[in-house]
């Protein structure tokens, strides 16, 4: 059995991409996450509801209200079904002064002891376009998906992802590595600890990284002025379709 992840939670990390080719690059930020029940989201005081926000418009698609509305809408278009008593645990970035961005943001469907019995890895790409891969992984949280949207302008669709996203407990460890033949793989990692979300320990990770959610989005596009500097040029974006359940 695996252990019940507790919510809220704060996860003050590290997030780290690296480039082996056509050049090296590396981008590496101090941010936090949050993990959160779907069902429950947290309550924070009301001096930091400002940097704690958790809007349902802000994941998934289609007009559900609630997380748990657009998740369950969308596993049924993809043929899954959600029960209602399910446990579902998101990670992803809250809303800051109005603002969000979040790269990915995982949800861990639950069975009753624990093991995750899906894996949704919901992807944004800098140009309001979002897409999520189903995933099914193995026990020690590794799942395999092809590449089915254009994130970064400098790779082409195409390749698959390796990934491993155990359920956080007392560390948070994700790893993300594009494939593609005859392209240098690139590899994406999140580490972080556990911190209590308390009203103190919330306002003591705000008041250390108060523009978190701006940080995320100015530092995605610092560092793809930086590789176009370097050589590297944009690739065709192909049309984006919205997914089934989603809009």
């Amino acid at each position: 059995m695996n252990p019940v992840p507790t919510t809220p939670a704060l996860y003050p990390c590290t997030v780290a991409h690296v480039r082996t080719g056509p050049v090296r690059h590396t981008l590496r930020h101090r941010t936090y996450l949050w993990l959160i029940d779907i069902d429950r989201p947290p309550r924070v005081p009301y001096p930091l509801r400002g940097f704690a926000r958790f809007d349902a418009r802000d994941h998934l698609g289609g007009d559900g209200t609630t997380l748990r509305a657009r998740l369950t809408a969308f596993l049924t278009a993809q043929g899954i079904g959600l029960d209602p008593a399910e446990r579902v645990v998101m990670l992803a970035h809250a809303r800051v002064l109005g603002h969000v961005f979040n790269p990915l943001t995982v949800y861990w469907c639950l069975a009753p002891d624990g093991t995750p019995r899906c894996v949704v890895a919901e992807v944004h790409n800098t140009y309001g376009e979002r897409h999520c891969y189903v995933l099914h992984p193995d026990r020690t949280g590794a799942a395999r998906a092809d590449k089915e949207f254009y994130v970064s302008p400098f790779f082409p669709l195409a390749g698959h992802y390796r990934m491993r996203l155990p359920v956080p407990d007392g560390t948070l460890r994700l790893t993300v590595r594009l494939e593609a033949a005859g392209t240098p793989p690139f590899t994406a990692t999140v580490r972080g600890v556990r911190r209590s979300a308390t009203p103190f320990g919330v306002a003591r990770t705000v008041l250390r990284r108060p523009l978190s959610t701006y940080a995320v989005s100015a530092g995605i596009r610092l560092h793809g002025i930086r590789l176009l500097l370097r050589g590297l040029r944009p690739l065709p974006r192909p049309g984006h379709h919205p997914q089934k359940g989603m809009r």
